[in-house]
Formats: C-alpha cells, sequence, structure tokens
C-alpha cells in the first residue's frame, strides 16, 4: 500500500529528500537527468514534486497540506463610524502611444514623457494634484504589453480607472486588456478620448467600438462615461477631473483617518546613499516619520517620508502616494505595509511572513509545466542563459515575466541570476560561469565593471526600453532554433526495367510520368505505398546514349543511382526525386 506524505504548496529540495528518505544528491540528480538544476535549498513545487517521485517510481503518495487556516488574504477593511472622506486613486490605463503620460502631464502641468525612454511608461508612478480644492491621486501605468503585470496591480490599487484611447486610433489590444483588467478590480472606467485636435479624430467610431467592447456609451443609453480631451491643447482636461471627483462623490469613498496606518508597496528600487526605497500609497491611517513598520517580509524605521515629488512630509493620511525610507531590504512590488507599535514587533510580523512565504509563497526553482515540458522535449529544448538587472523591482519582475512569455517547445530562457540596482562584480562572474548574457534596464555600467565584463567576455546589453530588450532576446532564441527542412517536389519516374542492381549502385530506366528528373536531386522510391528507400543520391541522368541534367514529364531516360546497399528496386516501382533546403527560422 502506498505511503502517503503531506508537503506545503511549495518544498525544499532537501527537506523533500528527507521526508522520501532518499539522499539528497539522488533528488537532485534526477531533477538534473530531467533538465532541472536546482540545489538542495531550492524550492519545487507540489506538482512537481509528484512528477519527480512518479519518475522515481516510489510507493508513495503525496498530499497536498491544508492551509486554509494559515493563508493570510487580503480582506476588505471594515470601516468605523469614524472614517472620512478620502480623496480617490485614479489610474490612467491603456495602450502603448495612446497619450496616458502626456494627459498627465498637463493635469500636473511637468513634462514627465519627454524624459520616458521612447516616450513610455516603464514604471508605475504615482502623483498627487489639488484641482477644485480636493486632491485626487493618480497612477500612471505603462502601456507597453510588457508591463501587464505593473498595469494590472494598477487597476487593483485604484477606485477609479481613465482608459485614455486615441480618438485618431481607436481601441487597440492593450486597450482591450486595461478594460478587462479594470472590469477585474471592479472599479468604475472613465474613457477618456485623448488627441481631439488631430484631423483623424472619430468620436463615433470609438463609441462604435466601446459598444462593441460592453462598454455603451452614455448617449447610447449606456453606462459609460466618455470625455473628449486632448493633452495638446488642454481641452476637456478640467471636465475629466471633473468627472472623476463626480463618479468618486457618487461612490462615497472613506477611510479611517486616524490610527496606525496599512497600504499597498507600488515600487521599490535601491538608491545610492539611501539604500531600500519603497513607494507606497496609504490606503488606511496615518503614516508618519519614525513610525515602525513591517513591509511583507522586511520591516525597519521611516527614516525620511516624502512625497512623490520628493518634498519631505510630517505625516500622511488615506490615498497618498509616499516615498519611504529605512527599511532593510528592499519590499517585494505589491507587498502590504502595516505600522506597528516597535521594532520588536515589526521583526517578528516580518519573519512570521518569511516563513509562511518559504512554506506557501514564491517558487525560486522550476514549476510543474516547465518539469513537464522538459521531460517531455528534452531532446529538443535549448535554453538562452541570462542574468537580468533592473532599477526597479516592479521592472524585474515584468521584465523576467517578458521573457517566459517568449518560451516555446524548443527554446526558453533560462534567468540564472537576477537583480535590483547597479551592475556589480557578482552579476559579471554569475554571467560568466553560466555562460549568460547579462541584460540590463534603465541600469548604470560602472567603468571597471565594463573592464571586468570585457576580460571575462561577458555580453553586456544596455536598454532603457522594454520592447527593444525583448527583440534582442528573441533575437538570440531565433539563432537556438534548428532551421526549418523544406522539400521541393521535382518529378516521378515509373520504373520500366531495370539494368543493374550492387552494393553501391543502381542503374535502371523508366518514363518521367510527373514533373521532370534533373540533377542534382535526392531519390525516394516507392513500390505502392511502402518506401524501400530514402535520401539516396542521383549521380547520372541519360536520354538515349546521352548524358543530360533534365528529362521532362512524358520522356523516357536511364537513371543511375549511388547507394550504401543492396537495392531490390523492380519493374512498376517509382522513383521521386526532390531536394531540400534550410530556411532559419523566427519566433
Amino acid at each position: 500500500m502506498a505511503r502517503n506524505i503531506e508537503i506545503d504548496e511549495q518544498i525544499t529540495v532537501g527537506d523533500l529528500a528527507e521526508l522520501l528518505a532518499l539522499p539528497a544528491s539522488k533528488l537532485v540528480a534526477e531533477l538534473l537527468k530531467n533538465g532541472i538544476l536546482a540545489t538542495i535549498n531550492e524550492k519545487i513545487d507540489f506538482e512537481t514534486a509528484q512528477i519527480v517521485v512518479a519518475e522515481l517510481e516510489l510507493d508513495i503518495e503525496l498530499a497536498k497540506k491544508d492551509r486554509t487556516q494559515l493563508a493570510t488574504k487580503r480582506e476588505k477593511h471594515v470601516l468605523s463610524d469614524k472614517a472620512e472622506p478620502r480623496p480617490p486613486v485614479v489610474a490612467m490605463m491603456g495602450h502603448i502611444d495612446h497619450g496616458k503620460t502626456s494627459l498627465l502631464d498637463a493635469i500636473r502641468q511637468a513634462e514627465v514623457a519627454a524624459g520616458e525612454a521612447g516616450g513610455i511608461t516603464q514604471h508605475l508612478s504615482a502623483y498627487q494634484i489639488e484641482h477644485d480644492k480636493r486632491l485626487i491621486t493618480f497612477l500612471d501605468t505603462p502601456g507597453h504589453e510588457a508591463f501587464a503585470a505593473l498595469r494590472e496591480h494598477g487597476a487593483r490599487l485604484t477606485d477609479v480607472a481613465v482608459i485614455v484611447v486615441a480618438a485618431d486610433d481607436g481601441i487597440k489590444p492593450q486597450t482591450v486588456e486595461a478594460i478587462r483588467f479594470a472590469r477585474n478590480a471592479g472599479v468604475k472606467m472613465i474613457v477618456a478620448a485623448n488627441k481631439m485636435d488631430r484631423p483623424g479624430a472619430n468620436i463615433d467610431r470609438l463609441k462604435q467600438q466601446l459598444a462593441e467592447n460592453d462598454l455603451t456609451p452614455e448617449d447610447w443609453g449606456g453606462e459609460t462615461i466618455i470625455m473628449p480631451v486632448s493633452a495638446k491643447t488642454k481641452e476637456g482636461i478640467t471636465e475629466l477631473l471633473d468627472m472623476i471627483l463626480l463618479v468618486s462623490d457618487v461612490e462615497e469613498l472613506r477611510a479611517e483617518a486616524n490610527g496606525p496606518a496599512q497600504g499597498l508597496v507600488i515600487e521599490s528600487h535601491m538608491e545610492k546613499g539611501r539604500g531600500p526605497i519603497a513607494v507606497a500609497l496609504v490606503e488606511q491611517g496615518i503614516l508618519k516619520a519614525g513610525d515602525f513598520i513591517t513591509v511583507g517580509g522586511t520591516h525597519g524605521k521611516i527614516r525620511n517620508l516624502e512625497s512623490t515629488g520628493g518634498k519631505p512630509l510630517k505625516q500622511a493620511g488615506p490615498s497618498t502616494p509616499v516615498i519611504i525610507t529605512g527599511l532593510k531590504c528592499l519590499p517585494d512590488f505589491g507587498d502590504e505595509f502595516y505600522v506597528v507599535t516597535s521594532d520588536k514587533i515589526a521583526r517578528e510580523k516580518a519573519k512570521t511572513i518569511t516563513e509562511d512565504r518559504r512554506s506557501g509563497g514564491v517558487i525560486t526553482a522550476s514549476s510543474s509545466s516547465e518539469l513537464l515540458r522538459i521531460i517531455n522535449r528534452t531532446d529538443k529544448l535549448n535554453e538562452l542563459n541570462v542574468v537580468v538587472k533592473a532599477d526597479v523591482q516592479g521592472s524585474l519582475t515584468s521584465v523576467i515575466q517578458s521573457l517566459k512569455a517568449l518560451d516555446t517547445d524548443e527554446v526558453a530562457t533560462r534567468v540564472v541570476g537576477s537583480g535590483v540596482g547597479v551592475i556589480n562584480e557578482n552579476d559579471i562572474h554569475l554571467a560568466s560561469t553560466s555562460n549568460a548574457i547579462l541584460y540590463c534596464f534603465h541600469t548604470t555600467l560602472p567603468s571597471n565593471i565594463k573592464r571586468l565584463a570585457s576580460r571575462d567576455h561577458v555580453p553586456i546589453r544596455l536598454y532603457s526600453v522594454i520592447y527593444e530588450l525583448l527583440d534582442d532576446v528573441k533575437v538570440e532564441l531565433e539563432k537556438l532554433l534548428a532551421p526549418e527542412i523544406i522539400e521541393n517536389e521535382l518529378g516521378e519516374l515509373l520504373v520500366k526495367g531495370v539494368f543493374k542492381t550492387s552494393r553501391t549502385e543502381t542503374i535502371c530506366g523508366g518514363e518521367v510520368i510527373k514533373g521532370k528528373m534533373a540533377l542534382p536531386a535526392l531519390v525516394r522510391v516507392r513500390r505502392a505505398k511502402e518506401i524501400l528507400a530514402e535520401d539516396i543520391e542521383i549521380v547520372g541522368l541519360k536520354r538515349g546514349p546521352q548524358d543530360v541534367k533534365e528529362v521532362i514529364k512524358g520522356e523516357m531516360c536511364g537513371i543511375n543511382l549511388k547507394t550504401t546497399s543492396k537495392l531490390n528496386i523492380a519493374e512498376g516501382d517509382r522513383i521521386e526525386l526532390f531536394t531540400r533546403e534550410t530556411k532559419t527560422r523566427t519566433l
């Protein structure tokens, strides 16, 4: 009878080996045999563990531990009678180059778009503006498809989603994606028909497209608010802000304006001289400089509290985006933060969250889907080793997710290392030992590191626009693809006589019944549906006594075949002529 063993959603290779009563080296070797390079301290998920146990043919059945009691799901905050109105949090979403950042610039009267690489927002940025003596918080979410994860988080953080669509371009795939995110997050949507100043602007076409995506305009009898605007001429900006406040009033947005703060990290990065930096959004309570906080698996005392514009703050209330310094290490994108009464409590809470993540959190080795693919296609999978560095945690996550999206059954990227911050010696050593390309996004390359990379022959690719980085990786993956073999059919000959057969040569004759016989070419010999021989080389072609290079349909000819073994060809067999060529493949 099979022995049952309960494990968590993820488990280290060493712990699994101990439960299976196997040497860790044997388990590591089994993973390696299936193309997975994992140490005893790396984690695999439950499904992967099941696959490995099945491969080892052990009389053991794995079961998943019930962690419903331990799971810490994010619950909706129950407001007290003392809750006060709060500013709305608005996400600017939509397709690349439809003017989200430019529209926000017009609102903030700041030139942010000019500083963005390629005119594309690379990070999720937060700003707060004042309109009609009321505050509105904006999240400028990236529009490129590579930042889908950031954009989805942006929708989940917000009360109102402004879907920016260029009136002269209409709805695009990323617009549809943004609408889906906003709808799933349950937030109110306002469509900003941008670029109304352009000659090709057609708001009626846009309304038709919106209706096709279940967003029926108000003037068509629906509930979708459409605001015509122009970031260039500032047309409609005031009306858009008025509408955002009106929608917010209908929602009656409130939060606890007193007590310990809590909220979410919307960006994090390392900064020279200041250490880990977190950009966070306060959701409840009052956040103050000097507060002790737990942020995901890290903690600290707030050393500096600043607005996202860099101005020092003594405190920040609900719906306020802030910059926090003083954390022990870099928090993850989307981590919750809580204010606690002491450093000891902050440290203990962070430790508890870290331990919980170790048993039920992020997988650090390989997922079951990857392992199954490797088991089934080990002989065909070619991997491109890469090390990824980025300036902020959100970008790093998005780059890695985007790289995985390029994977196929034949080629895949293997991220052997990643990190946030300036490129250092460890990155070069890791890339060198793993024969990897070092891809850097919005990071700097010190001159001494550049010399080290040159000495160790480590290729470094620096990019400030995400899709250019992905295009480079795509080119490298295409180099690993086996070329496509294309077979071109030339003609077919019906054998009417066999003149000589030996181990190395066959001479026969017949009528060309299809296409033509030509040199050079390869031969396939058929008898009815059976293939007698294939990939035989034709070395001679005669029309009567004369050597020729080509014989067309309807003519008789003799054919000389070069063989490696005796070919038992007979009258009535068919000889097919074809050529093969290779074609470089693309993803």
